[in-house]
């Protein structure tokens, strides 16, 4: 990552992700006998979230503050791009990454295109750029320009919200977003809106995420690669979900996973991705005979009515075909369907809610593609636990050299350690927005540029 890519963000394609590696991190507090964190170390890979998860006071958000110098680290290096981020100035640096918080962390005097200006603005962008980038921001957030770009935050509901700090945080193009539990202060239906939302965000945009959550089914939903961390953030496990789910690496971790793991891993795998099975089916303006025949020869207690473009339509029963002269009207509804890109979670919850338990499942154009049932889901959780066994539980970094925790178990020792909001003592009020710097007037910096809200008028 050199200077001038921090400084300036390049018009056409969106910058993608860049590697962050993280070297024996160390954080002390003066005057506490703990460090809050401990020689931690990670290597964080391009256009991949990497999700930090653990409990409150762990050191989760103090890590990932020192990534933008929010919070100057002890000792330790750490490089984005293979740059050492204390080689470039904290300013500079910050607008460079983008920071969204919970809350949002808005600025309420300002409006929603000045406050998605803030860090163009700070960069020297022209207002022409600025104005072009608010409207380009709110669209790819999926908020109207027209509508929502004069509006103040207070005008805002909290989903609105987020989706602004999120549209700021990516508004100079920054290869690398640092996110602080953001959804956290929703409803949940709203949260896991926003969790879509991102997910189709990072889908497209391809950045290096660093998400900070307390919520393991928050983490196993978005996270390429889960940190569970202990005490001074200690990496516990790192891995993806999926082998985390199977193989959690000592008990700390698996109380963290719950009860309820082989539920958690369909939420990892699409419809798509699996053998599906196949019932009987006939078109609606078929004879009888066909399919009441194959349900006797293939014992199948239930086939399945389509219509003319193969669009599942009802169930049917050897029974209701017994003395059907026609296929037109006989049988049930079919009450819910799972689409090739649903997750097996869904699929689950399609099919108990039918009373044949199945989940039919329909291709992009809502034509029949198969069927999931609880044989399908049973024999997929067997499958993944046989491939993640092999490799057992120790996955401190799985793919990446020098995870910085060799120790297996939770150290309970030390209640030393101070919380993920101790760290208040480095950061000025202005620390939640997207430039805040050690000045202590992070806020009056970033309200000088007024291009943003002439961007907005």
């Amino acid at each position: 990552m050199t200077e001038t890519d921090i400084a300036t963000a390049e018009s056409g394609e969106y910058r993608r992700g860049a590697e962050i590696v993280l070297d024996s991190i160390t954080k002390r507090y003066p005057g506490q006998r703990d460090p809050a964190v401990e020689d931690f170390s990670i290597t964080i890979p391009a256009g991949e979230i990497v999700v930090f998860v653990g409990p409150s006071g762990c050191g989760k958000t103090t890590t990932m503050r020192m990534i933008n110098r929010l919070i100057e680290p002890t000792s330790g290096t750490i490089t984005i791009d293979g740059r050492d981020v204390t080689s470039v100035n904290p300013d500079r640096l910050r607008r460079g990454i983008g920071y969204s918080i919970q809350q949002a962390g808005l600025f309420p005097h300002l409006s929603v295109a000045r406050n998605i200006a803030t860090v163009p603005g700070l960069l020297g962008w022209d207002r022409k750029r600025i104005s072009a980038r608010v409207d380009e921001m709110l669209e790819l957030v999926g908020l109207d320009p027209a509508t929502f770009r004069r509006r103040y935050p207070r005008q805002l509901s909290g989903g609105q919200q987020q989706r602004v700090g999120v549209a700021r945080a990516l508004a100079a193009d920054p290869p690398v977003l640092l996110m602080d539990e953001p959804f956290g202060a929703v409803d949940p239906i709203t949260r896991g809106l926003l969790q879509d939302e991102l997910l189709r965000l990072q889908a497209e945009l391809h950045k290096t995420i660093v998400f900070v959550t307390h919520d393991f089914n928050e983490a196993v939903k978005l996270g390429d690669r889960i940190a569970v961390l202990g005490n001074k953030s200690r990496i516990l496990q790192y891995d993806t979900p999926a082998a985390i789910l199977a193989e959690p690496a000592d008990d700390t971790v698996a109380g963290f996973v719950g009860a309820d793991a082989g539920l958690k891993q369909l939420t990892l795998t699409r419809v798509a991705d699996v053998d599906r099975g196949q019932c009987p089916t006939a078109v609606d303006t078929d004879p009888v005979e066909p399919l009441r025949a194959e349900l006797a020869e293939q014992e199948w207690k239930w086939g399945l009515i389509l219509d003319a473009q193969r669009r599942p339509l009802r169930w049917v029963s050897a029974d209701q075909l017994a003395h059907a002269t026609s296929l037109w009207e006989v049988g049930q509804p079919v009450t819910g369907t799972v689409a090739l890109r649903s997750s097996l979670q869904a699929a689950l919850e399609t099919l108990l809610a039918d009373s044949t338990a199945n989940a039919v499942v329909t291709g992009r154009r809502g034509e029949y593609a198969g069927l999931v049932t609880i044989d399908t889901l049973v024999a997929h959780l067997a499958e993944m636990r046989t491939e993640h066994s092999t490799t057992g539980p120790d996955r401190a970094e799985p793919d990446n050299p020098g995870s910085g925790s060799t120790e297996t178990e939770h150290d309970r020792g030390s209640g030393d350690t101070p919380s993920d909001g101790a760290d208040s003592g480095n950061t000025q009020p202005g620390g939640t927005g997207p430039d805040a710097a050690n000045s202590g007037d992070a806020e009056s910096d970033t309200t000088a540029p007024d291009s943003g809200d002439e961007a907005g008028s």
